[in-house]
Order: structure tokens, then C-alpha cells, then sequence
């Protein structure tokens, strides 16, 4: 299954549609996405690959998506970490943090020894709104990342990369290539770049919104809220 690819532009009108005329919260999309970030870690490393996951935060929504995932994880059982270096402003994310805390899911400062000792990783650092260039820290983050042997799943487009034109031609994130992807709501064009696993989630477009933007309705199976698909950039860009 392949579906039609959304730019950042209309990304973020559809998010604005779901709030202004939908009755979304960013707090159920949040969760929403979050939850679909956990169901697919658990279907590319279960916990019986190891319980270790770090989970790598940017200061932004695809940042507060980690948190999220962060908190089912540790409810499926793993044993995450996070890793927040530039935490977001908004009073959403602090809330976040606190779940975070009440269930003992340590923060931590020390990213080499953290990305030393896990098993696997979420990036969770820039989704569809990136711009670039990468700025301190991310870029020695990302570089970190790259060179690890540790599997990666990236959330929404593997961080650095161009939402449009895919991976940077040097420097941190030129050779990033995650082996795992979860695309929230619908693929972004840069996924004609990727090759690894890829998968849709956020269970929350309607038919009206998806026939706006001229997408599809993914069809989730029972109550999966991930999908695996393949990849198909032609369309709406």
C-alpha cells in the first residue's frame, strides 16, 4: 500500500482545520500521534530485543510526540529514557514532563553515555516544520545518531533532513538513514528518499479534511493505530 504525500504548508493547515473546524485539541492530537509513535516501536523492537529506548526530544509538537511515546512505552514495560535538551515553552510539554516523572522516566544530560547504553532510539527531534540548518545542539545530536550502530525509528521525517529535498548533501544527517519511520497523518515528500520501514499513524482524519487535501484515508486494521505502507510521493506536494 503507498499513499499520496502532504507538504509542509498544507501539514500544518490540516493540523490548524483539525483544531479551528474539527474540535481537536493539540493535547488529543498529541496523544494521539504519541501513542502511534509507541505501537510502532513496539512492532519494530519489541521489548524482547531489548527494554532500553532512548527517546530524543526537540524543543517542538514532534518533541511533545516523544514524550508521549515515552509514557506508553514505559507502560508496555521498556525502560526509556529521555533526553530533552532544548524543552519546548509551551505548559502543554511541562504536563508532560510531570506524567513523565510520576512514573520514575528518568531524564537525562548525558547523551553519549545514554545513546551508549540503549537499544534502541526515537527521534523525536524536528517533524514536518523543519527548516534547517541544524543548530547547537542538534547537529552534533543527529551526527551522534549517525554514526551509532543503534537502531532508529524517526518521527514524522528522519531529523535534519529537508521536508521537501531529503537528507542534507553534507554534514550532520547527509548519511542518516533511520531504520524505521512512522509518518504522522500522511507521508511528507521527503520520504521518496528513505528506504527502511515506514509506517502511517494518528488515527484522526476525517474523509471531509482528507478530501481537502486530497489524500486517503488510511484503513488502520481493528484498533492498530499504526499501519505499515509503502512509499509514494507523487501527489499533493
Amino acid at each position: 500500500m503507498s499513499l499520496k504525500a502532504i507538504s509542509a504548508k498544507d501539514a500544518a493547515s490540516l493540523d490548524k482545520d483539525l483544531m479551528d473546524m474539527g474540535g481537536w485539541s493539540l493535547d488529543q492530537l498529541m496523544e494521539l500521534a504519541g501513542l502511534s509513535v509507541s505501537q510502532a516501536v513496539w512492532k519494530v523492537h519489541p521489548p524482547s530485543k531489548g527494554k532500553n529506548v532512548l527517546v530524543v526530544c526537540g524543543p517542538g509538537n514532534n518533541g511533545g510526540d516523544g514524550l508521549v511515546a515515552a509514557r506508553h512505552l514505559a507502560q508496555y514495560g521498556y525502560t526509556p529514557s529521555v533526553y530533552y535538551p532544548k524543552e519546548g515553552k509551551n505548559e502543554l510539554y511541562q504536563r508532560l514532563k510531570t506524567q513523565l516523572h510520576s512514573l520514575s522516566v528518568p531524564f537525562t544530560t548525558d547523551f553519549a553515555s545514554a545513546l551508549s547504553s540503549t537499544t534502541f532510539v526515537v527521534d523525536a527531534i524536528f517533524g514536518f516544520s523543519f527548516g534547517g540548518p541544524l543548530r547547537a545542539p542538534f547537529g552534533e545530536i543527529v551526527s551522534q545518531i549517525e554514526s551509532s550502530s543503534v537502531p532508529v525509528l524517526s518521527v514524522d521525517a528522519p531529523s535534519s533532513w529537508d521536508i521537501q529535498s531529503g537528507p542534507p548533501k553534507e554534514g550532520p544527517g547527509a548519511k542518516f538513514m533511520p531504520q524505521a519511520l512512522i509518518s504522522l497523518t500522511a507521508p511528507k515528500p521527503c520520504v521518496q528518499y528513505y528506504r527502511g520501514r515506514h509506517f502511517i499513524g494518528g488515527r484522526f482524519l476525517t474523509k471531509s479534511i482528507a478530501d481537502k487535501y486530497g489524500l486517503d484515508c488510511p484503513q488502520y486494521p481493528g484498533i492498530e493505530q499504526v499501519l505499515e505502507i509503502g512509499v509514494d510521493a507523487e501527489g499533493r506536494l
